[in-house]
């Protein structure tokens, strides 16, 4: 803790005092929020709240047990029915995060004997479930399609499954994982292919169904990992595959043998934000029309904001590249005390050197508050002499 408050990249908890909105109050402090993964602005969607406090009446505020004991409801499998369908698979299996999802799977299908090849970037849940496996790790260099398949061939004549697995959208720089070239390759070398999406749900391919339909590659992914804390506004994370994949998981995902299963008011929540998506295509639409003027105006101002010595930003995620750590935390608090809830981000979260602030736009920023949070960045980055 000392060694953090040296390097000027301690921090505390910023506490939310309402709901998670455009605008709210974190710390009795009114502020433009841009630190929020809440894309689509579902978090506080009446049709949402309806759906969970009908659930709460009808089943109660818990689910009492482990799913595989006594806590599996009907309104769990009616989610991931739901989530099936509208990812265009067999089944899927629904568990208490984005993290459980992403290192229960690789952790229970993976032993020993296999290899694990890993986009260097990937998200710390697939770092953790890889080395829990206990397979070879093998890291290719960021969307380095050319260098991964270079690592398939190195590892031809080895026994043991190989799994390659790529973010959708990588959470500090935003940018799209190659998931179309990486399943290609995979189908040639006969290896599993694994995509997190938790940022690229509800942001990327049609009604937000993620990377893998943005790239046409569903009949090509074997798993896919999303998430239902992000873009669908509630709380938790999947995975979908073949029937025999989930039966599996059922039996060997540590994360869903040992926890209990979601309240029903989120399960119900969930399958209402599904419904949304399919319903009302605008908001995603709002999301990139923002996205784009966002980014536009920060690089017109002078700001870094990705394609240097960072990848390009290609989502609602966009990074104000500083690279002092120290630096980039003194702009976030400046920010806040301003009227903007931007987040810092530096070592050990990205490398060092390469701190950032970390902004997220949403569907339900207006414009005024756009141009206004624009105006505070600009003008606070002059202020202590970064622009």
């Amino acid at each position: 803790m000392n060694d953090l408050k040296t390097r000027g990249t301690y921090f505390k908890l910023r506490v939310l005092d309402d709901e998670q909105a455009p605008v709210c109050h974190y710390d009795g402090r009114e502020v433009i929020n841009l630190a929020s993964n809440n894309y689509l602005g579902l978090c506080n969607h009446p049709k949402l709240r309806e759906a969970a406090l009908a659930a709460t009446v009808k089943y109660g505020v818990g689910s009492g047990a482990v799913r595989t004991i006594a806590g599996t409801m009907r309104i769990h499998m009616e989610l991931e029915e739901k989530i099936a369908a509208f990812k265009g698979v067999e089944a899927c299996v629904v568990f208490q995060s984005g993290f459980a999802a992403n290192a229960g799977t690789v952790s229970s299908i993976l032993g020993k004997e296999d290899f694990i090849l890993s986009d260097e970037l990937n998200h710390a849940s697939i770092i953790d479930g890889a080395r829990l496996s206990r397979a070879k790790i093998k890291v290719f260099r960021h969307k380095d399609v050319g260098h991964a398949e270079e690592l398939l061939k190195e590892l031809a004549d080895e026994p043991g499954r190989k799994l390659v697995i790529t973010d959708g959208v990588f959470s500090m720089d935003g940018d799209i994982g190659p998931v179309g070239e990486l399943s290609d390759l995979c189908e040639r070398y006969g290896a599993i292919m694994m995509v997190d999406d938790a940022h690229a749900s509800g942001v990327l391919g049609r009604n937000g169904r993620g990377s893998v339909d943005h790239f046409g590659a569903t009949a090509k992914v074997d798993v896919q990992v999303g998430t239902l804390s992000k873009a669908i506004g509630a709380l938790g994370g999947y995975v979908c595959g073949t029937k025999d994949l989930i039966e599996f998981l059922y039996h060997r995902a540590r994360p869903f043998l040992f926890s209990t299963s979601h309240p029903p008011s989120v399960a119900a929540t969930c399958i209402a934000a599904f419904d949304l998506l399919e319903a009302e295509p605008e908001r995603i639409e709002r999301l990139w029309a923002n996205t784009a003027y966002f980014k536009e105006q920060l690089a017109s101002v002078g700001f870094d904001v990705g394609g240097v010595s960072t990848p390009k930003s290609e989502t609602p995620i966009t990074p104000i590249i500083l690279g002092d750590g120290r630096k980039t935390m003194e702009f976030s608090k400046a920010l806040f005390e301003a009227g903007v809830m931007a987040t810092g981000i530096a070592f050990p979260t990205v490398p060092e050197g390469k701190a950032r602030i970390r902004t997220i736009m949403t569907s339900e920023h207006t414009r005024p508050q756009i141009d206004r949070a624009l105006e505070v960045i600009a003008g606070t980055a002059k202020g202590i002499g970064i622009l």
